[in-house]
């Protein structure tokens, strides 16, 4: 079963501002095998604003406490991978074989950056001062705006939104 996929805005599933919604064609047939709702400007400005209030929660959160979090999302993604796969098969056409490996290929991919975020060291850099010390420092920066393709629709998602959540920031993500 194709499910009727919702907007994920301020940690609630739910229906866009105006009800609007587009429907997704299975390209083997030609029928629709559901919905997906269809964001207007209201729902992006509660996007922004819950994405700018999720930024100070997350910012604050340990690397090492990220990386966890992360690391049961990719958990969860391959526990779900067969049905992961059903779907994107329908609603793409990608071969089941082929979805399967881009579904498990993503959790890989969660995990990496998750990895690569508990190693965001600064340095420090020579002066020209003797009594000059120079420092780079990584910090998260704010809310980040993704837009995704469809040719790859989980992994173009998941390179965006692991990046920016293993680097402390908080997004707003536009799917395929």
């Amino acid at each position: 079963m194709y499910p009727d996929v919702q907007l994920y805005i301020d940690g609630q599933w739910r229906a866009s501002r105006d009800n609007r919604t587009l429907s997704v064609i299975n390209p083997a047939t030609g029928e629709a095998l559901g919905t997906v709702a269809h964001a207007g400007i209201a729902d992006l400005d509660e996007a922004l604003a819950a994405a700018e209030r999720g930024f100070a929660t997350w910012r604050a959160t340990s690397a090492y406490d990220r990386y966890k979090l992360m690391q049961k999302a990719a958990n969860l993604i391959r526990e779900r991978a067969d049905s992961i796969a059903r779907i994107m098969t329908q609603e793409q056409g990608k071969p089941l074989a082929e979805a399967r490996m881009e579904t498990l290929s993503a959790a890989d991919i969660i995990d990496w950056l998750a990895e690569e975020g508990r190693r965001s060291y600064g340095r420090i850099v020579p002066s020209r001062g003797v009594s000059i010390e120079q420092k780079v420092i990584k910090e998260p920066v704010g809310p980040v705006a993704a837009f995704t393709p469809w040719n790859f629709p989980i992994n173009q998602v998941v390179r965006k939104l692991s990046s920016a959540l293993a680097a402390g920031c908080s997004i707003i993500v536009k799917a395929p």
